[in-house]
């Protein structure tokens, strides 16, 4: 068809990719670096489109869609707010100063200056507990301070093409309440006939720069950070994902009942069961308690816009999982990618309850109608960006590190980040440097199967070469074109005791006894006066015993972690 004067030029169809943020803890950090690498290298490449097109790739990436869980969801958040101003990226250079801050770039800030460079001691501290109202085992208070800095923005929004300006972003949430339904079952009892059932699987769902009059009745919350609209709900959904059951204080969140009515994803429940209260008040914990992962829900958001998975009316289907045909593709950033762990036999009761507890936490999160399609590793719609690195200790070989193993705050069940900054600062540069990696090699399509987006963009481009993958050279073109020349695949600064991978000594480890002690303490004498009977036992095993036998046991767990991961002087 000729393209008549009045008639718009129609622009090609992006390329668009859903991220999906795991949970990670202080591995947030490697989150943040792998995102700040990411939207760097699309920065890059809209400036060569304009600068050097005639050797440039043409077609265009699009990211619609954010999701995570824990501190994934709280770096979408991040993400979402840091993308109204300029995001200078964090590069490594042979005068990086480690300990330096940075608060030009949000990303680095939040997750790697925090407001301390050693965070157990705030953790330890008692002036959270106050006279029968302890929240949680660690002091929380300085998550509030940082969440409220993290949905704090000057600029407007700033126009990327490789961003859609309705951004969706959305949290999950494990809703400790829940939403209750009952299933009506014949019964010689009238009392028996209603089966009450509670889904704890909860979301908050948010769409960018949209006001209340926009709404589209699909259960996404409207979200302008500029005016503060919702600002204060999405820093409440951020502190309630990353609320580490027990562990970190549970958190509130409310939310207009309508919003939980029109949500798709709860419809299954809500359309004969609908959320009543109004304004609808959660408590919640950690949201990777029941949904780590959340990849299928943002599958489900591209499947929307690009029709993937659906019949069209000419009778072909789109499918996402085909090289030829895929339009999108889910993008996991996982620190803590699942691997299969020894099974440790025993019925001694010890072994029984971690046995039983692995496996209630593992059945939590599963979802095998899900996966076990996904277990294919030949698909074109699903990529993984997972910690990797080698390392060489003094008088041992070098090692080949992946996952949790790969960064420093991997240790301590992901607690480990908290113990300094340099383990946050290796992982965010780490970060960086796998997604580098990751877009150079592994994010590419096949050329031969002609994807017609991918096979638009390379058309004027002469020289393909460069723009190959090292491990697929005859196939691979990346998807996301990398245009600085290859060099140091790790770079990594030299950390305060002489290496590229950061280690603690005991000494520095030891001094937190002290302070875990009068956290224990405190922690008792709270609940002293509930029971006067519990409250005087409580007193005499605090006196004799329980503080620092405990903090001596919680020691020896750090040193045991840190050893076991080569972080221990």
């Amino acid at each position: 068809m000729h393209k008549t004067p009045n008639m718009p030029e129609q622009k090609p169809e992006p390329f668009r990719i859903g991220l999906c943020l795991a949970g990670a803890i202080s591995a947030g950090a490697y989150t943040a670096g792998v995102m700040d690498y990411l939207l760097e290298a699309l920065e890059e490449w809209e400036r060569r489109k304009k600068e050097d097109p005639d050797n440039t790739p043409s077609h265009q990436v699009q990211i619609p869609v954010i999701g995570g869980a824990s501190a994934g969801g709280m770096t979408g958040i991040l993400t979402a707010a840091a993308l109204h101003g300029p995001i200078p990226p964090i590069r490594f250079t042979q005068s990086f100063d480690v300990m330096a801050k940075r608060p030009g770039n949000k990303l680095y800030h939040t997750w790697v200056d925090l407001v301390a460079d050693d965070m157990f001691p705030i953790l330890l501290e008692t002036t959270d507990i106050k006279e029968h109202n302890t929240r949680s085992l660690l002091n929380s208070e300085f998550i509030d301070r940082i969440a409220e800095e993290t949905v704090k923005v000057d600029n407007p929004w700033t126009k990327r093409p490789y961003i859609c300006d309705r951004l969706k972003l959305f949290t999950t949430l494990t809703n400790l309440e829940g939403l209750s339904f009952n299933i009506a079952f014949n019964s010689t009892s009238s009392s028996t006939a209603d089966y009450h059932i509670h889904a704890h699987n909860d979301y908050a769902c948010f769409e960018l720069n949209i006001g209340e009059a926009e709404y589209g009745g699909h259960g996404w919350i409207p979200l302008k950070f500029p005016e503060c609209l919702n600002t204060g709900l999405a820093r409440d959904a951020a502190m309630a994902t990353g609320a580490f059951p027990l562990g970190l204080r549970a958190r509130r969140v409310e939310r207009k009942t309508l919003y939980m009515n029109d949500l798709g994803w709860l419809k299954r429940i809500t359309r004969l069961n609908p959320v009543m209260r109004d304004p609808y008040r959660t408590i919640n914990v950690d949201g990777g308690m029941i949904d780590n992962e959340p990849f299928e829900r943002v599958r489900d958001v591209l499947n929307e816009i690009t029709k993937e998975g659906k019949l069209l009316e000419d009778g072909r289907t789109l499918d996402h999982d085909s090289y030829a045909r895929t339009r999108s593709s889910v993008l996991m950033i996982d620190p803590f990618p699942s691997k299969l762990e020894e099974f440790e036999d025993g019925d001694l009761i010890g072994k029984v309850i971690g046995n039983t507890l692995g496996a209630m936490m593992s059945q939590l999160r599963t979802k095998p109608d899900i996966l076990a399609d996904a277990m294919h590793s030949d698909k074109a719609g699903q990529y993984i960006i997972a910690p990797s690195r080698k390392l060489k200790l003094p008088g041992k070989e070098e090692m080949e590190l992946f996952g949790a193993d790969a960064i420093a705050c991997g240790t301590l069940g992901g607690f480990g980040g908290f113990l300094h900054k340099e383990f946050r600062v290796h992982d965010f540069l780490l970060g960086r440097a796998n997604c580098e990696k990751f877009l150079r090699d592994q994010f590419t399509m096949r050329e031969s199967a002609k994807n017609p987006i991918i096979e638009a963009g390379y058309a004027r481009v002469i020289d393909r070469s460069k723009f190959r993958s090292e491990t697929d050279k005859e196939n691979g073109l990346q998807i996301i074109p990398i245009f600085p020349d290859r060099g140091n695949h790790l770079p990594m600064p030299v950390f305060m005791h002489g290496r590229n991978w950061p280690t603690r000594k005991a000494a520095e480890i030891d001094r937190l006894r002290k302070p875990i002690k009068k956290r224990v303490e405190a922690l008792v004498d709270d609940q002293v006066n509930t029971n006067w009977f519990q409250g005087v036992l409580l007193w005499i095993g605090q006196k004799i015993l329980i503080s620092g036998k405990l903090a001596d046991a919680v020691l020896n767990n750090i040193r045991k972690s840190l050893r076991k991961s080569h972080l221990l002087d």
